[in-house]
């Protein structure tokens, strides 16, 4: 039977991921972007659902600009939590599974230990509160759901902390890099991988696990160490002669309008349990660092 998926936010890191995947699956797939379908247009959302029928909906689309959310809190609001409604009302109403990728930002940052599903949520900035908005939106208005919470993404499409490490290293010989905030770096294509499996699991008639689950890499690490990976990596594939010198900065060395949480680190547990699905091996998606370098 070929599955009808419509996927927002195709355009982007984890969008343009999934197309790819679900494609090579077989899925009949609707893939669009902001140009193709506004989600903060409640009308046009419901049209387009009724029209196609999907049997999946996957919401990849997100305002993810954590600073510039700040000021531009209308437009957070209205993609992370108006856009994520309409979609769960149009997924009620023909049927739908609907899939909504969300972020560790929902949480404070300041636990000891890693974050599990049902720990206390409280957003420091616009970013984290539109997208705890968008989780409970999704939550009230669609039976069928699952909220998939992941962190400090990276993938071949987009911009991301990869990338520009990769392009500070082209340009300096020596770059801060904040060493005391900790959490996982997750590869899209492992995301969409995940969400996949999911939907194909959420499927069957007598699947009842519906909710949040949490999804990103290990091992947990620094974005210091994050960063001397990267550079490692790209210095033994020769993609640069010598890497440069990483300072550890702290996070007040580098003030930004919003606030980042200093632990990101998500317990994958739930997710192996129902899905078996492990977490995101972010050193393997390093293994090849050339469609991340500058051009």
């Amino acid at each position: 039977m070929t599955r009808k998926l419509l996927l927002t936010g195709a355009k982007g890191q984890v969008g343009c991921c999934l197309l790819q995947q679900a494609s090579a699956l077989g899925w009949y797939v609707l893939a669009v972007d902001r140009d193709e379908l506004d989600i903060t247009d409640k009308a046009a959302v419901s049209l387009a659902v009724t029209e196609f029928k999907p049997d999946i909906i996957i919401n990849a689309a997100a305002h993810t600009a954590v600073d510039k959310a700040e000021t531009d809190i209308d437009a957070s609001y209205a993609i992370n939590r108006d856009g994520p409604a309409y979609l769960a009302q149009g997924a009620q109403q023909v049927g739908a599974l609907l899939l909504h990728i969300s972020t560790d930002y929902v949480f404070a940052g300041d636990k000891d230990g890693l974050y599990v599903e049902s720990d206390p949520v409280d957003p420091q900035g616009v970013y984290g509160a539109s997208k705890l908005a968008g989780e409970q939106a999704v939550a009230e208005f669609c039976e069928r759901h699952l909220i998939l919470r992941t962190a400090w993404v990276f993938g071949e499409q987009g911009n991301n902390f990869v990338k520009t490490m990769l392009r500070l290293a082209s340009q300096r010989d020596s770059l801060g890099v904040v060493a005391d905030q900790v959490g996982g770096p997750t590869y899209a294509g492992d995301i969409a991988s995940a969400l996949l499996t999911m939907a194909q699991r959420a499927l069957q008639p007598d699947f009842k696990d519906w909710g949040i689950y949490h999804f990103s890499g290990e091992p947990h690490v620094s974005w210091h160490g994050f960063a001397c990976a990267i550079f490692a990596a790209a210095v033994s594939q020769q993609l640069l002669t010598q890497a440069p010198r990483v300072n550890a900065i702290a996070t007040t060395d580098y003030p930004t309008p919003a606030k980042r949480p200093a632990n990101s680190r998500l317990d994958c547990t739930r997710i192996r349990s129902v899905f078996g699905i492990a977490p995101s091996a972010w050193p393997a998606a390093l293994t090849d660092l050339s469609p991340y370098m500058p051009a």
